[in-house]
């Protein structure tokens, strides 16, 4: 792995150089953040839970003809992927009140929305992804008026996928997070594409009988049972039937100072 021309490091992946030119290899890190890195700890056995979720969902998104960055999966943590420009917006899709949503307007955390509502994040750790408007996104120039009417309709189609997939597992989608890039082929074409991952890192997941939370916000919220939780969803999923539940023995705390709601 030292061997390898390190792209990009975030908090949850690494990007190494790919064997082909046009392409990545995304490495799954067993890393767990919460309020813009406030709180970090090591959850033994995430980093692979998270990349065969994603790649399961990346699969299913690709049948339906979402199109990503995602290639294939290459071993228990990493994926190749396509390179792409990343777009420098957080897209966020909300079907049910939760999170930053019931502590901005006041909503009680589990009411259904009247809607699918879709908001934009600018991608900046230093500002705290702060929430933008089109007329931000425009103006600033991250993305044209025609690729954000594409990156909603693309998100609009995932969610509507997703809704019905994890339903089908007895999981309620309450919200997600998703980023899209800008893809160049090689005849100069460029289309935008579904990156990054699809995990419960960036999904609130409730169970549809219980409620019991099956995402990060049982790290967030110091509900225990992390590893669990993201394995009860690959479990549901039926990713987990070529290699045995990853051990750990749940999150470590390293900093919990300075937490406000995402």
């Amino acid at each position: 792995m030292n061997r390898r021309r390190r792209i990009y490091e975030g908090k949850a992946k690494v990007l190494y150089e790919g064997p082909e030119p046009g392409t990545l290899i995304q490495h799954f890190k067993d890393d767990a953040t919460a309020f813009n890195n406030k709180k970090h700890a090591l959850i033994d056995g995430k980093g692979v839970l998270n990349n065969r979720i994603s790649e399961y969902v990346f699969m299913r998104l690709g049948e339906i003809g979402v199109p990503t960055h995602f290639v294939k999966r290459l071993n228990m943590r990493e994926q190749l992927i396509r390179e792409v420009e990343i777009i420098p917006l957080e897209v966020v899709v909300r079907n049910v009140a939760a999170g930053s949503l019931s502590t901005r307007l006041g909503l009680d955390e589990g009411a259904q929305l009247p809607r699918s509502i879709i908001e934009f994040y600018y991608k900046s750790d230093k500002l705290n992804d702060p929430m933008v408007s089109e007329e931000h996104i425009t103006a600033f120039g991250w993305a044209t008026p025609q690729e954000i009417d594409e990156v909603m309709s693309l998100a609009l189609r995932i969610n509507d996928f997703l809704v019905g997939l994890f339903l089908g597992i007895g999981i309620r989608l309450v919200d997600f997070k998703v980023e899209f890039g800008r893809l160049y082929e090689q005849n100069d074409q460029m289309r935008i594409v579904l990156a990054d991952e699809i995990s419960p890192d960036c999904c609130r997941l409730w169970d549809v009988v219980s409620g019991d939370k099956l995402d990060k916000d049982r790290f967030r919220r110091d509900l225990g049972g992390v590893l669990e939780a993201y394995t009860e969803v690959a479990r549901r999923l039926g990713v987990l039937t070529e290699n045995p539940r990853p051990k750990g023995s749940g999150p470590v705390l390293v900093s919990t100072n300075g937490q406000k709601p995402e």
